[in-house]
């Protein structure tokens, strides 16, 4: 009976636990990315479904944007320092992994969607990487993608369109059929993040083109839009 009990009570725990906002890493019960240094989260798993518009004016979706690794951040273009610094390390970051056979998509999701037009994106994004995916939408579709990433933004009170965004600045790293592996603080650099998504990438697997024909597919039409928009 008592190793009944003691069955029973260790049931108990882990349905607690798994329930509970415990420190989880991956929404996953095994850590096989141990090695690889990543940092660890309060709360539930990072991520999930959105349907947002990117800089060519497309709808799309999370399969279609994270279908290779991927580097997310969420931030404005009308930032005045943090977020374009944020966003060109990452772009440093995915030129190093380029040169290293790993191919990684830089993605910038705006948290001002009165002022990020797709037109305002197209102009952000080009100046940071020719790889930048950069993606609005309606103010509740913003929502709702911050909300999956447990992301926090606040808009300041201002009497014109001159106003600042306080908001988190975490990266996260998505991986093709895993989703959320790690995230990324202000202080760590390019080499930095390289390294460590090198290693999961290498560690992961699984492949690094998870839904190949969807992401065929939506690079062959920014190609498309891009060409037709510049000839």
């Amino acid at each position: 009976m008592t190793k009944l009990y003691a069955g029973v009570a260790a049931a108990a725990i882990a349905a607690l636990l798994a329930g509970s906002a415990a420190w989880v890493f991956l929404g996953r019960s095994e850590d096989r990315f141990a090695g690889c240094g990543a940092n660890q989260v309060a709360g539930g798993a990072i991520g999930g479904p959105f349907t947002l518009v990117d800089q060519e004016g497309r709808t799309v979706t999370d399969r279609e944007v994270l279908s290779k690794p991927s580097l997310v951040y969420f931030g404005y273009t009308f930032c005045p320092d943090v977020c374009p610094f944020d966003m060109a390390r990452n772009a440093q970051a995915v030129d190093i992994l380029t040169e290293w056979g790993i191919e990684v998509t830089p993605v910038f999701i705006s948290i001002d969607p009165k002022r990020d037009t797709p037109e305002q994106l197209k102009f952000f994004a080009e100046a940071i990487h020719p790889d930048t995916v950069a993606l609005t939408g309606t103010e509740e579709q913003v929502k709702a993608a911050s909300q999956a990433y447990k992301t926090f933004y606040r808009v300041q009170e201002s009497d014109d369109d001159f106003y600042l965004v306080d908001h988190s600045t975490f990266t996260y790293f998505m991986l093709p059929g895993t989703g959320f592996v790690d995230f990324f603080k202000r202080e760590d650099t390019p080499e930095q993040i390289a390294e460590r998504i090198s290693c999961f990438v290498n560690d992961s697997n699984v492949s690094t083109s998870f839904d190949a024909r969807t992401q065929k597919s939506y690079q062959a039409s920014r190609g498309k839009q891009m060409g037709d928009n510049h000839g």
